[in-house]
Formats: structure tokens, C-alpha cells, sequence
């Protein structure tokens, strides 16, 4: 299989060790689900090469040199708690964790003024943990677009765990033109609106920005549906601080994105750029809560680079990105 194409990488262990480590999560604890994530690591370890070969390229271009097998293993076990931890999240008992937020402050005053706002995320530590936030204010209203489709097993998983998980989501397997009207719909009614935005679809227009010293395809088309539809957009990064500590942070980007046509490659591209440029920021600082576990650089595609979409409305745009 092609390690570039990420959307088509079967769910690892298969539905029914999905299933498993969910069960034992809700009728075991915590504690006794954790203990079975080493075994889960060492799986992954062994048996899912391209994940294996992807973290230590990730690892090393991060740290400018080789990297060994623990730091290998210890990628793929912060990504499994991770997705434990979504387990406890959707199931409401955020009481077991020591989640710190900052950089609330904007977001609750767009909101309080009953404006919607875009949240931007990425594939960097949990973008669950925006939920709980949701939990905490009962009157925020979140919506998040994810494909339903992708890790089916794991979505199926946490429906059931949060039944309201399915009437907050924006369905990102629709075409183009019904995203952008759910999304607008979405703001209109003062909402949340969450996605992740660092990983562009085969195929999907896209615009190359350094991250970690070589250029990577980052996807266009939510910055184009933020100029149509002149939101605020935010920031929020959830990131695993080992234990059961999250750092929620969130971060004002622009009180408005205005990509005009006659300067649409030149501002898209500053947009983009800066966007990577507080990516990696975070991304040193927590540095093993990066889960794009494919070849994210296209190390071997020479065709990697600012491949920009044709003139045509944002309402036409392909999906962006979605989520693991």
C-alpha cells in the first residue's frame, strides 16, 4: 500500500481489538485498560511497518539524528492513550483527568456575542479534549466534522459511549458544497465549529509550507471556506502531557480571513505558512504527540509541492481535512 495515502490504511488490530480495549476500558478502569497498551505498542511495533517507518522519519527530522527503537515505542504508546483516553472523554468522566486550559478567553467572548467561530486543529495530541470544554459550559455549542467512514470501528465505538456524539457531527464523507452549507449553518446558530487541518487527501488541492525543514502539503480548502464565510478562526491544540494530564490551548489566529481572488495564491500561502509555523511550535514542545503515523512529507513524491485549486466557488471546494 501506498504510505502516503493515510485514508486508506486499514484500522490497526482490527474491530474486534477495537471493540476489546473498549470493554475492558469501560468495565475495568483506567488503570487496568493502561496496562494493556504495552502489549497494544508492541504489536503496532512489530507488525505495522509503515506506522514504524513513518514515526522514526518523523523522530529524526525532528531531533537531527537517529532515533531508536524506544523512542519509536513511545510514540505509538502516546497515540494508543490517547485513543484510550477518548474512551473516558465521550463517555462523560472527564473527572479522571487533569485537563489545564488556556487561551479561553477570546473564544468565550466571540461566542458570548453569539458569533460562531472555526476551530482548527490538527493531528497533534487529542482534539477530544475540546469536549470537554463543551461539558464544562453546557451552553457552548460544538460541532465537529469528521468522516464517519474512516476508522469505522473506533467511530462506531464512541457513538455508542456518547450517543449526542452523532447529532454534533458534521459528516466529512459529503461532497463539498454540503459541507460548506453545514458548516455556515452551523456558525449561524453561534457554534464551534471544530476541524483538523493538517492533512490534505490524495488528490485534494493543496498548498506546501516548511514543517521541520522540508516543505509539506497542507489542504486549501478550509482556509478558502473561512474567507467565504468571513468566521473568526481559532487555534486549540489538546495535548497528552503523560499521566492523565491535558493541556488545552487555544489561540486567536484571525478575526476574520479574507482571501481576495486577485491575491488568493500569495495570501493563501501566508495563511498556510503561518498556520505550520504554530503547528511546529507545538509540535517541539510535545513532541510525541504527533499521530500523522504515514509518510506526511511525501518523501518519495516528487510531485510535493504548492498545488493550488482552480478558480472556482468555496461552496465547490472538496472536504477538508479530517480527522483519525
Amino acid at each position: 500500500m501506498n504510505e502516503t495515502d493515510w485514508k486508506h490504511r486499514p484500522e490497526g488490530g482490527g474491530r474486534a481489538a477495537i471493540r476489546l480495549i473498549g470493554g475492558i476500558a469501560r468495565h475495568g478502569g483506567r488503570g487496568i485498560a493502561r496496562a494493556c497498551l504495552y502489549p497494544i505498542t508492541l504489536y503496532f511495533y512489530c507488525v505495522r511497518g509503515a506506522e514504524r517507518r513513518a514515526s522514526r522519519d518523523y523522530l529524526q527530522r525532528l531531533r537531527g539524528h537517529r532515533v531508536g527503537a524506544w523512542q519509536i515505542a513511545r510514540h505509538i504508546h502516546t497515540f494508543a492513550a490517547t485513543i484510550l483516553d477518548r474512551v473516558f472523554l465521550l463517555a462523560g468522566r472527564t473527572a479522571l483527568f487533569d485537563i489545564r486550559t488556556s487561551g479561553t478567553e477570546p473564544l468565550l467572548q466571540l461566542l458570548g456575542e453569539g458569533r460562531g467561530v472555526l476551530v482548527f486543529g490538527s493531528h497533534l495530541g487529542s482534539f477530544d479534549a475540546l469536549r470537554v470544554l463543551a461539558r464544562m459550559r453546557p451552553d457552548l455549542k460544538l460541532r465537529v466534522l469528521m468522516d464517519r467512514a474512516h476508522n469505522a470501528a473506533i467511530t462506531e465505538l464512541l457513538a455508542e459511549l456518547d450517543p449526542r456524539l452523532a447529532d454534533c457531527i458534521i459528516d466529512a464523507g459529503q461532497d463539498g458544497t454540503a459541507i460548506v452549507l453545514a458548516i455556515q449553518q452551523a456558525l449561524q446558530d453561534g457554534a464551534m465549529v471544530a476541524l483538523l487541518v493538517d492533512r490534505a487527501r490524495p488528490g485534494e488541492p493543496s498548498v506546501a509550507a516548511p514543517l521541520l525543514g522540508s516543505d509539506a502539503a497542507f489542504p486549501a480548502a478550509p482556509w478558502l471556506i473561512a474567507s467565504a464565510l468571513k468566521a473568526p478562526v481559532m487555534l486549540a491544540f489538546g495535548l497528552y502531557r503523560g499521566g492523565n494530564r491535558y493541556d488545552l490551548r487555544f489561540e486567536s489566529f484571525a478575526e476574520v480571513v479574507d482571501i481576495p481572488r486577485p491575491r488568493r495564491n500569495e495570501l493563501l500561502s501566508a495563511l498556510i505558512h503561518r498556520y505550520a509555523g504554530r503547528l511546529e511550535h507545538h509540535l517541539r514542545q510535545a513532541p510525541y504527540n504527533w499521530f500523522n503515523f504515514y509518510d506526511f512529507w511525501h518523501t518519495n513524491d516528487p510531485a510535493t509541492s504548492a498545488r493550488l485549486p482552480a478558480e472556482r466557488p468555496a461552496a465547490q471546494q472538496p472536504g477538508p481535512g479530517q480527522r483519525h
